[in-house]
């Protein structure tokens, strides 16, 4: 994931006209911001990253620590949008300041899911809004070719108003369906068309554009009913998510991962998209479409998550939980202690209410204390008390 982000930002460099950097993998270092989950450089993925640590925290009920959500938060410019880093927050951010739509969603479904930051996640969608394309979708910068990938994360974080955001009567659905393939090519989604208008299956952009078709993002993403993953042709989003789920299950069927294919270099499992497919699979068919990846991913992903830090774990607590499986015994790996090591030490989880009821009644006072009293003054009265004290916990 952290791989085709930052090739997306070097692709994006070349589409603009500038002089695209010597791009090399995130490598440790000297500083790394309080605050920041992860030790590597944050220049191209921080936002990203640290985005999917607090939704992945979230869903599996961990209170990420303050100094986190505030360091998320302090990253964004005053127009709404997020730029994958700034190192410099306090400086207002100019037109050198490159803002993108993914890490601006990322972070719209990461503060959502937390609460609490209405201004900022209200911000921020409408900068969306005011960058959408005319075929109803986003490219990864504003005003770029839309591609599945960017619209998808945006989808998921519009959430359910996603297909009334138009733009010339297009929605992000429209820009979507754009982007499948028939049945006879697959059925799964390109990320752009080529400078033909060729579309090409994109493994990625599939796993994505599922979950996105399906109007859900990765806080809301879910096992679905179980329905049989097969192509139709269907000219409807659902019909699409439907066909990339059954392009994806064929992809996964021999080895029970994807392949990474990159020039150069030789054909690897893909860890990152692999867990990506092991949603979209779940979404659409259920847990048991996605099993036969979860298991590939339960036995051979905890060293790929260790070398690639926080999104990684949470990624793969996020597969876990459309699944099926525990993030907390993933292949023996606990995937939420290794992920909260990543950054500062999660709040304290907030106590049951009933505990709290134990300890002390509305006014401070133990209600053992109080339920002792009521014995010594009669056993009817103690009753009177106790049932009293439950009713205000109701």
């Amino acid at each position: 994931m952290n791989v085709r982000r930052s090739a997306a930002v070097l692709a994006a460099t070349v589409v603009i006209g500038t002089a695209a950097p010597a791009l090399a993998a995130p490598s440790p270092s000297p500083f790394v911001p309080a605050g920041l989950y992860g030790s590597t450089d944050p220049t191209y993925d921080g936002v990203w990253r640290q985005s999917l640590a607090l939704i992945a925290q979230h869903r599996a009920g961990v209170r990420p620590a303050a100094s986190a959500t505030d360091w998320l938060v302090g990253q964004q410019c005053a127009n709404g949008a997020f730029a994958a880093y700034r190192a410099d927050p306090a400086k207002a951010c100019d037109a050198k300041v490159m803002v993108d739509t993914n890490s601006t969603a990322a972070a719209v479904q990461a503060l959502s899911a937390l609460g609490g930051h209405a201004s900022a996640t209200g911000k921020a969608v409408a900068w969306l809004k005011s960058v959408q394309n005319k075929d109803g979708g986003w490219g990864y910068l504003p005003g770029g070719a839309s591609d599945a990938n960017s619209t998808s994360v945006v989808i998921g974080a519009l959430g359910d108003g996603a297909g009334k955001v138009l733009k010339d009567g297009k929605s992000p659905y429209d820009a979507l369906l754009a982007l499948s393939l028939p049945c006879a090519d697959g059925g799964a989604f390109a990320y752009q068309p080529d400078k033909k208008g060729k579309l090409t299956a994109n493994a990625d952009a599939t796993a994505a554009a599922v979950v996105g078709a399906a109007g859900l993002g990765m806080a809301t993403a879910k096992a679905g009913d179980g329905a049989t993953v097969t192509c139709t042709d269907a000219a409807t989003p659902e019909g699409a998510a439907a066909n990339g789920a059954a392009y994806l299950a064929e992809a996964v069927a021999k080895n029970g991962h994807l392949t990474s294919v990159l020039p150069g270099s030789e054909n690897q499992p893909d860890y990152g998209n692999t867990a990506d497919a092991v949603v979209a699979l779940a979404v659409q068919g259920g847990t048991e479409a996605a099993r036969k990846p979860l298991a590939w991913l339960e036995k051979n992903s905890a060293k790929w998550a260790a070398q690639s830090g926080p999104a990684a774990y949470a990624q793969l607590i996020l597969a876990a939980q459309a699944g099926g499986a525990d993030p907390r015994d993933f292949g023996g790996t606990d995937l939420v202690k290794r992920l909260n090591a990543t950054g500062p030490a999660p709040r304290e989880a907030a106590k049951p209410q009933a505990e709290k009821a134990e300890k002390k009644n509305e006014d401070g006072v133990n209600v053992w204390w109080m339920i002792g009293v009521g014995l010594v003054a009669g056993i009817g009265v103690g009753f009177l008390f106790t049932g009293r004290n439950k009713g205000k916990q109701q």
